[in-house]
């Protein structure tokens, strides 16, 4: 019998929206700032996409707590349960959000995973905040791709500076495809977030655990083809060579 052992990733802090747009924004637009998932609003509604075995919503409360967990039977590493409890804050112009994580995984990996989550907890909830301040309740053409050789190529690649920081106003320049005017608003460690005007561009540089690095973007724009834009950033990261370059 695998050995294993369970985390509670905890994140709180102020979101810069309403409750009701957070709320929103984590139960009914999740392709938003995450990825595309469903949860049928009410206790005991069914998740999907989520988890790769479904879950089942244990809580739902809204403007105030919602969870959502794995069914056992489903899910091939045990429990996944998330827990998110909101509260208005300056006079219900902000949201003070606390978020549990509890997961149950292979001990022989689990300090690996532990370390992941935890990173790509704090840039994920930054993004729900960037989402329900700039994009509240509109859904995006999803943009999902892997590839590139490391995530420090594909910045170069991308034709951003070694030391832009968040509030840097920045012209990507991926070479094949549209430029990008927007600012930096995540650029800790190995995550890169720009906001532009009618979209979300996000790169994930999961090679430090292992991993490919990934792209996931949310595009807003009338007419956005979610298809065409996956293909042409999978061309792209394809294209980039160890340095930066573009390469045959």
């Amino acid at each position: 019998m695998t050995k294993t052992k369970q985390w509670d990733v905890r994140w709180e802090g102020l979101v810069p929206a309403r409750p009701e747009a957070v709320w929103n924004a984590v139960t009914a637009t999740p392709a938003g700032y995450l990825w595309p998932i469903e949860y049928e609003p009410r206790l005991g509604g069914a998740e999907r996409g989520l988890t790769g075995g479904g879950g089942t919503v244990t809580a739902w409360e809204p403007h105030r707590r919602f969870a959502t967990r794995t069914r056992p039977e489903t899910e091939r590493d045990g429990l996944n349960e998330l827990t998110y409890t909101f509260a208005p804050h300056d006079d219900g112009a902000t949201t003070y959000l606390r978020y549990v994580h509890r997961c149950v995984l292979p001990a022989a990996d689990f300090d690996r995973q532990l370390t992941m989550c935890r990173a790509h907890t704090s840039f994920y909830q930054h993004s729900l905040g960037v989402y329900a301040a700039h994009f509240a309740g509109r859904v995006p053409a999803y943009v999902s791709a892997e590839g590139g050789p490391s995530f420090a190529a594909v910045r170069r690649a991308l034709g951003l500076p070694d030391d832009v920081v968040a509030g840097d106003p920045v012209r990507l320049a991926p070479a094949g495809l549209a430029p990008i005017e927007g600012v930096v608003d995540y650029a800790t460690g190995p995550f890169l977030g720009i906001r532009t005007a009618d979209a979300l561009y996000r790169v994930y540089g999961r090679d430090r655990w292992g991993h490919p690095v990934g792209v996931a973007h949310h595009l807003f724009a009338t007419g956005a083809d979610a298809d065409a834009a996956t293909a042409a950033w999978s061309s792209w990261l394809d294209g980039v060579g160890a340095n930066g370059e573009a390469v045959a």
